[in-house]
């Protein structure tokens, strides 16, 4: 969340430098997917928990690549 603000904050609407802002926050999700698994082996976290934290992750994750996506059309139809 904080990459796509960063990203939004640098007014460069859906251009290439917004993209990478995105593309950071897409890996950034899945660090945190990876956290989940260490959390569950430090058992800070139970099973159910992290399956379901790390669903909402790829959820997360996939959003953002449709809309890297969508902005890439937007991108190459414009120029």
């Amino acid at each position: 969340m904080n990459n796509i603000a960063e990203g939004s904050e640098s007014e460069s609407g859906p251009d290439p430098l917004f993209v990478r802002y995105l593309k950071i926050a897409k890996a950034s999700c899945g660090e945190v997917r990876s956290m989940l698994f260490l959390c569950e082996d430090l058992n800070y976290c139970s099973a159910y928990t992290t399956h379901s934290l790390k669903n909402k992750t790829i959820t997360i994750s996939s959003s953002i690549h449709k809309l890297i996506e969508y902005l890439k059309k937007s991108i190459n139809s414009k120029s």
